[in-house]
């Protein structure tokens, strides 16, 4: 933990290379103006429109994200797809089985080491993973409406700052054993 001039803060702010300007004061917060909220909103209203969009298909929020990353060739195996996906072994295990279910996904032992359990999308896994590229951009366009090319630029890079500066905070401190 690193002390901060006001209150003894759980993240490293020192990893923070720029001068760090305190936006928000606890005697004067409200969460309506809190960059973290208004992204969790946005965030939450996206994924409420994506899921409007897939009831059709049967999927859902939590089944089309590991579907798109295995259709992406992001992870081949259960525990790179939890980790991809935010989640633990047994989460991604009865995920897994849903999409099994629906035939969507098989599950294929390796032939080269039979300990490794590598996933495969079926047929109809993939053509319903190839509709949700479609599906996400009409979703994103739609709530960026009104923004110019200029102003969703900006917005992207804003957004990949916060995110860097975020993941850097997060990443744990070395500790001297002195």
């Amino acid at each position: 933990m690193v002390s901060h001039s006001t209150s003894t803060s759980l993240i490293d702010v020192d990893a923070i290379t720029c001068p760090m300007i305190e936006f928000y004061q606890a005697d004067s917060y409200t969460p309506d103006d809190s960059v973290g909220y208004m992204m969790r909103r946005i965030v939450t209203l996206v994924a409420q429109g994506v899921a409007r969009e897939l009831e059709p298909t049967g999927l859902t929020n939590a089944q089309w994200v590991p579907l798109f990353k295995l259709h992406m060739g992001c992870c081949s195996t259960a525990a790179e797809l939890a980790r991809q996906c935010e989640l633990d072994a047994g989460s991604m295990t009865r995920l897994l089985d849903r999409l099994e279910a629906k035939q969507l996904c098989r599950r294929v032992r390796s032939s080269d080491d039979r300990r490794v359990v590598n996933l495969e999308l079926t047929d109809a896994g993939r053509a319903a993973a190839q509709q949700i590229p479609a599906i996400l951009c009409r979703i994103q366009n739609a709530v960026l409406a009104g923004f110019s090319v200029e102003e969703w630029q900006v917005l992207k890079g804003y957004l990949h700052r916060i995110l860097d500066t975020a993941q850097t905070l997060q990443t744990p401190v070395e500790k001297n054993d002195q």
